[in-house]
């Protein structure tokens, strides 16, 4: 017994060992480094590597056509550690990864990481502008659940994410509007919370008395899946740009299930005065289609580079007679129809035309309109314009 105590604990000595190792083996170099100036050191430990690459959403620099400037910028070597030092950069929350002789790596310095439909990557968030939006504040923070929803509408189960705002569970009485947010082509019920930073935007927003208090919920919008990739009954699959169900129909249709789900289950409003929904690229496309179809359900309504187009050969109803259901959508006069969209963004021309046909039936909206192009950092910034709109 003495023998066996004993080769237990030389094991439990030996673990804790490796243990205390890997803790003290950490990366004895910073990356990013985020310097006075705001402008970031990148540095990777590759002795053996001939090439070395940064590859960033900071890249091209603003301003500069980015036709004409590459997408990666090469790295120096000294001892065996690469390094390249940006110019000063804007407040943002920026994304890399490195290319090492030809191959893609995540920085190994770096712990915090998004995926972007089959990417994945770097993220670190420099400070002193909006992007004090996206960081996790000493403010009063909501609650984020991942909830499953029966949809009788396509006959299946799904998941969705719902914030809820700090204080929802001690004011038992008090009731919240609902903001519907939906995500882009690849995306699911994950990407506004990683990639939009969706509750950190709301509790800062919130704290800082500029938004109302609201409950946002955020859906997959591909039709023929209940979840993101490896959150459901087909495990880890290949996470894709093309799902199953994105637009055709039948999301937009039976979005009626997502609404009666929250209304049954959260203390909200029932009222169009009191929901709001908006959606970036396809999502935008959702957003405009559930809109006029159940035109009587939101009084605020977000196209982020939205595709606006319509879908006349579609044997959905959601697309038949679009126009008079568009017409009838703005006879009740919602209290905010705004469209957003980058001048570089690939969707900018479907917009405009989008814009005239909303001119020549003069139907309302506000436009905004900046630069860069079909990007997540022009998607917080409109999420961060687009809440403090909302419910006043």
């Amino acid at each position: 017994m003495k023998r066996i105590a004993l080769a237990v604990l030389a094991l439990l000595i030996c673990l804790s060992s490796f243990a205390q190792q890997a803790l003290g083996r950490g990366s004895r170099i910073v990356s990013p480094q985020i310097n006075e100036d705001n402008s970031v050191t990148f540095r990777l430990v590759a002795p053996k590597a001939v090439k070395v690459q940064v590859k960033g959403d900071f890249l091209p620099a603003e301003g500069v056509d980015p036709k004409e400037v590459p997408t990666f910028a090469e790295m120096t070597e000294k001892n065996g550690v690469w390094e390249y030092t940006t110019k000063p950069l804007a407040s943002e929350l920026y994304s890399y990864s490195f290319i090492v002789d030809g191959l893609k790596i995540l920085d190994p310095s770096n712990v915090y990481i998004n995926r972007d439909v089959a990417s994945t990557m770097n993220i670190f968030i420099v400070g002193g502008g909006c992007g004090d939006y996206y960081k996790v504040n000493d403010v009063p923070h909501g609650t984020v659940s991942k909830v499953w929803y029966d949809s009788p509408t396509l006959n299946l189960t799904r998941r969705m994410t719902v914030y809820t705002p700090a204080g929802y569970d001690k004011n038992k009485k008090q009731k919240y509007p609902v903001f519907y947010l939906l995500h882009g082509a690849g995306g699911d019920e994950e990407a506004w919370m990683d990639l939009g930073r969706t509750s950190q935007i709301l509790d800062n927003l919130i704290a800082q008395g500029k938004a109302e208090p609201m409950i946002v919920v955020m859906t997959n919008g591909n039709a023929g899946e209940v979840a993101a990739p490896g959150e459901g009954p087909e495990g880890f699959r290949q996470a894709s740009s093309k799902q199953r169900g994105m637009m055709d129909g039948a999301f937009e249709e039976s979005f009626k299930d997502v609404v009666n789900y929250i209304e049954s289950n959260y203390r909200v409003y029932k009222d169009k005065k009191h929901r709001a929904i908006a959606g970036l690229s396809m999502g935008g496309y959702h957003s405009m289609h559930i809109s006029k179809y159940y035109p009587d359900t939101f009084d605020y309504v977000g196209l982020f580079s939205a595709a606006a187009r319509f879908h006349e050969k579609s044997e959905s109803p959601v697309y038949q007679n679009e126009k008079e259901q568009i017409a009838a959508q703005f006879a009740k006069k919602p209290a905010l129809y705004w469209i957003a969209i980058g001048k570089d963004d690939f969707l900018y021309e479907e917009n405009v035309k989008y814009r005239q046909f909303l001119d020549e039936k003069g139907f309302g909206y506000e436009y905004f309109e900046n630069g860069e192009g079909h990007i997540w950092r022009n998607w917080r910034i409109y999420l961060t314009m687009f809440v403090p709109r909302l419910f006043k």
